[in-house]
């Protein structure tokens, strides 16, 4: 089994890869890493260097992993739940960006899709405030 996280290099982001990060040790399982962008050709080398630096902070974490650069165009809900369905997940981890007090009556569109959708449970973490 494995624990399949959303990763953009934001501070959600790194909430999200800490507690995947967590979950893949205590669980003893690895850790797919989704990066899923719609990129430019010249964005290509921008996010190869993000994919390193992930796998630069993975080696050092000391557990069994892979990352997943997908350039398809899909959305990210469905990368998400593609690769967690590919992977028979048993968790899904995603990062939540604080919402104004009118954006909390509508969660985003891709998480809620994630925890609707998902075949497996989803943790849903916030970044610390600044």
């Amino acid at each position: 089994m494995s624990i399949v996280v959303g990763y953009l290099s934001t501070r959600e982001g790194e909430a999200a890869l800490t507690a995947a990060v967590a979950e893949s040790r205590r669980r003893d399982h690895k850790l797919v890493v989704v990066l899923s962008r719609r990129a430019t050709a010249e964005e290509h080398a921008v996010l190869e260097a993000e994919a390193d630096t992930v796998r630069d902070r993975l080696d050092d974490a000391d557990i069994a992993y892979e990352v997943r650069q997908l350039r398809r165009g899909h959305d990210v809900a469905e990368d998400l739940i593609t690769a967690a369905e590919e992977e028979q997940a048993a968790l899904i981890v995603i990062g939540l960006r604080r919402r104004s007090p009118v954006g909390k009556l509508i969660l985003g569109s891709n998480a809620q899709r994630i925890l609707l959708d998902a075949p497996c449970p989803v943790l849903a973490v916030k970044a610390d405030p600044e």
